[in-house]
Order: C-alpha cells, then structure tokens, then sequence
C-alpha cells in the first residue's frame, strides 16, 4: 500500500511528534525531512569553516549518509540557524527532491514532515496537516527543550531565533513555507501532545477508511 502523510509546519509547533506518532499507529515509515537540511548544513558548515557556499552545500545534500543524520548535534540551535540558510539554496532543495519524494512513495506508508511537503515534495499525499501555534508558545517549548539538554539561552532569545527562522522560511523564493490550500490546519497552541495526535491520527484513520 502506498500512503503519504504530509505534515508542514513552523518549527516547535509539534509536527515531529506528532508525525512519529502517526507514523507508530499504523505502521507507517517516517522521515524527518528537518534532519536532511540539518545534516548538509553542518557538512558544509564543517567544510567552508562557517561559510555556506551553494555548491558545496548542493555536492553534500548529494553524498548524505545515514551517519550523517544520526549526528547528536543535529537538534543543536546552530544546527536549526544554518539549516534555515541551506534550505533556501534551489540547488540543496533540487539534490534532497528525488530522496525525499521516493521515501513519500514507498510500500507500507509514509509520514514526511517539513515545510514545503504537501506544497512541493508530495502535492498528491492522501492526507495534509499544516500544525501550527502561537510564537510565544513554540519559544517555550522550545526553550524547554534546550534547557533539558542544557543549553544556555532565555524563551526571548529563542523567540528572536525562531521570527528569524519563519521569516527566512516563508519568504525564500525557491519553496516557501505555506499551508496547501487542501491542507487541514492543526493549532497546537492550547492542545497538550495527546490531544493533538489524537486529533491527527483520526484524520489519517479516516482517510484511510475512505480509500
């Protein structure tokens, strides 16, 4: 059977757990397409001593390996700051297209989520979500997170970084961050974790049962 699940989103809105979640309940593979950008970014980072230089990222989004995508630093702030800059490169995007859109396809059902997958990478998946929240409540979420791996920074700073990371999303020219028009909007904002899955999971479920 071949299922995809989009799932589109700011960053800390949930869409992570709730794409794992999904994916858990029925059996279904996930990809965090977040990792790919985040993995090319600290290769390219690694090689030009700080510099992005759009061909270099492109020949690294090229050679990805898994041991690329299982590097502990990925969740890292710098990380997410640089990922944000490569995936604005139409070369980095066009190298990760064919990898992304194959795993979307695979036998057993998908789960992909990222910025750009109901409107790009997978504009015929059975199922679209585009989960949100307010600013305020991402930043501390977020910050929460940091803290419990012990990163030093205060809910404003985060707040400042993620303004920066939707701005360069949703303005890049080459696949901004937007909601598909067919996409169903998910505000996690007052939700608790369970509250939101369980809200997706229906959907998946129902789709399913429509198929």
């Amino acid at each position: 059977m071949q299922f995809t699940v989009a799932i589109d989103g700011p960053a800390a809105a949930g869409k992570g757990t709730i794409g794992r979640a999904v994916a858990e309940e029925f059996g279904f593979a996930h990809l965090d397409t977040g990792l790919l950008y985040r993995a090319v970014a600290l290769k390219t980072l690694h090689r030009a001593r700080g510099v992005i230089d759009p061909e270099t990222a492109a020949c690294m989004a090229g050679n990805l390996t898994e041991d690329d995508l299982a590097r502990p630093d990925l969740r890292s702030s710098m990380a997410s700051r640089a990922a944000s800059k490569v995936a604005a490169i139409p070369e980095v995007r066009q190298a990760l297209l064919d990898f992304q859109r194959g795993f979307a396809r695979r036998e057993g059902g998908a789960v992909l989520d990222g910025r750009d997958i109901a409107t790009v990478i997978c504009p015929q998946a059975e199922v679209k979500l585009f989960v949100t929240a307010d600013d305020r409540t991402r930043a501390e979420r977020r910050y929460k997170e940091l803290k419990g791996k012990g990163g030093a920074t205060s809910v404003e700073q985060v707040l400042a970084d993620l303004k920066s990371r939707d701005r360069r999303d949703s303005e890049r020219a080459d696949a901004p961050m937007l909601q598909a028009s067919d996409a169903v909007l998910l505000d996690t904002t007052r939700m608790s974790i369970d509250e939101a899955v369980t809200e997706a999971v229906g959907l998946v479920r129902e789709r399913i049962g429509a198929g």
